[in-house]
């Protein structure tokens, strides 16, 4: 599962408790449809068997452009073969090879020294953004910031971090002190800039001090692009949900400002004005990710050209900073849980084919930006005319063992009341879950529906649907292993996710799309 974006507002107090929607009363979609009996092959020791393979320490967290990503890949491909699946990947393979472009700052050509002596990049002290910036001057110290009255304009601003409000950070993503530390700076940062700083040092507290391995590890790591994808949330320029806005409020852009997190140690020097110099420089370059792709094809001669299209991401993030002695981010739940619930699905549907055609599609480097359905959906394998439904699932395997969540399932987030209808006809057969609609509004602090592979496809009007048992306080740590998994929960959503796909590939008449649906 991709984390928000930094520009996530922090600021949020606790989500109320969550909504339960009560089951449609609708008519069925599909009433003479039952499972059939290929769905017995879907097996919790099977689940349990490939989660310990894909999410253990020999895989070291799948990290997107790594080795380690393109292992899991093979074992994936190898897995799909194994299974029986048609390959539709690049020239008879499963694979569907693109590359992604990283851009960040240059540990080589940046340099920064005080007083003429240099520190070392991401050890002494460590950029907290991508800002590249040239900036030349003395420090000045201003405490803890407090005093609004301070001239900054042009300077070198040194500041002790001030202490979050506790309710502003966050509670997934990273370890608390990861959070805490992005939680403070980012503000007191801020105040600092728009004051007309030209650099600010924020000299670490004890807590702080603590989440300073992890801020260096994840931002030396710096962003990331596909190479021929769709951009991100093409029909949201204006930045509510990526980040991605311009001028904001009016004017011309400001030049970014190097936001630096010194050690609790260096305070004592940087009381006193101290010469500095700061080069940040860039540096950008591509390697290598993949879409892993297979196909059973349909019985049905009239319908066998369309196809529903099940979604998983193969990578995590991979060795990181330790947390408790642990430096692999082994992602069991995100997002090793889906896909094991695809190669029991491929399993089935082998075994029993539908009238559609189906397809099984892997995405990489879905932590670095949804990167891999970004490319997929400008080199569909089939056209995305002919996928009649796109089912996603991300983080599928934790928390109450009888509630889930299904995005895309009430507006504005909604594209196909049909398809939602045959997951909701679909869970009565398996899962019998209750749903919890909370995570997808709009309102929801998390912004959790634009987090997953299922996005591109829905801002293309494919009829997309997102299948999740949401956040946890292991998500995106090195805690998120196969042992936490709740294996029988996840034998129940994969025979829910396997049933609304059944019933999507074998009704009359495909799901269309609502009217006037516009994904903002």
């Amino acid at each position: 599962m991709r984390p928000t974006s930094v520009a996530f507002i922090v600021a949020v107090s606790a989500v109320a408790t969550s909504t339960l929607v009560a089951q449609s009363t609708k008519p069925s979609t599909a009433a003479s449809i039952r499972p059939p009996a290929a769905m017995s092959l879907i097996r919790e020791a099977d689940l349990k068997r490939d989660l310990y393979a894909m999410a253990g320490d020999e895989m070291r967290g799948r990290e997107a452009g790594t080795l380690d990503e393109l292992r899991a890949s093979m074992w994936v491909a190898d897995e799909m073969r194994k299974i029986g699946l048609a390959p539709r990947g690049d020239d008879g393979t499963y694979f569907q090879w693109w590359n992604m472009r990283r851009t960040r700052i240059s540990t080589v050509s940046s340099s920064i020294s005080l007083h003429g002596r240099p520190l070392t990049l991401w050890t002494d002290i460590t950029p907290t953004s991508n800002a590249v910036a040239e900036v030349s001057g003395t420090t000045v110290f201003v405490g803890d910031g407090s005093d609004s009255t301070a001239d900054v304009r042009g300077k070198i601003v040194v500041a002790t971090l001030a202490a979050p409000p506790p309710a502003n950070v966050r509670t997934t993503t990273n370890t608390y002190e990861v959070n805490y530390t992005r939680a403070a700076a980012t503000p007191e940062a801020a105040r600092f800039t728009r004051r007309g700083a030209a650099a600010v040092v924020l000299i670490a507290d004890s807590i702080a001090e603590i989440g300073f391995d992890g801020i260096a590890k994840t931002q030396m790591r710096g962003a990331y692009d596909v190479v021929g994808g769709a951009p991100r949330f093409v029909r949201n320029a204006g930045g509510a949900r990526g980040g991605r806005g311009g001028r904001g409020a009016g004017g011309p852009p400001q030049a970014p400002v190097p936001i630096l997190l010194a050690h609790r140690s260096a305070l004592a020097e940087l009381r006193e004005p101290q010469p500095m110099e700061i080069h940040l420089r860039a540096e950008s370059f591509e390697s290598p990710s993949v879409n892993i792709i297979g196909m059973v094809r349909g019985t049905d001669p009239t319908l066998r050209d369309e196809y529903v299209l099940f979604s998983s991401h193969q990578d995590h993030d991979g060795v990181r900073y330790s947390v408790a002695g642990d430096s692999i981010w082994n992602g069991a739940d995100d997002n090793a849980s889906t896909s094991v619930a695809l190669l029991a699905i491929a399993r089935a549907w082998v075994k029993q084919p539908s009238k559609r055609s189906a397809l099984f599609v892997f995405h990489g480097a879905e932590e670095r930006g949804l990167l891999g359905s970004r490319y997929y959906v400008m080199h569909p394998v089939v056209p995305l005319s002919q996928t009649v439904a796109v089912l996603n699932g991300d983080m599928i395997g934790r928390n109450n063992p009888d509630t889930a969540a299904l995005l895309g399932s009430q507006p504005p987030h909604r594209n196909s009341s049909e398809l939602v209808q045959m997951a909701i006809d679909a869970n009565k057969l398996t899962g019998k879950f209750v749903i919890d609609s909370s995570w997808d509004r709009p309102t929801h602090p998390e912004g959790w529906y634009f987090r997953s592979d299922h996005v591109p496809y829905a801002e293309r009007k494919v009829p997309s649907l997102f299948f999740s048992t949401n956040l946890h306080s292991d998500y995106h740590t090195p805690r998120d292993e196969p042992k936490r998994i709740n294996y029988p929960k996840l034998t129940r959503m994969t025979q829910w996710m396997y049933m609304t796909g059944w019933i999507a590939a074998n009704v009359p008449k495909r799901p269309s799309i609502d009217p006037g649906f516009e994904l903002r």
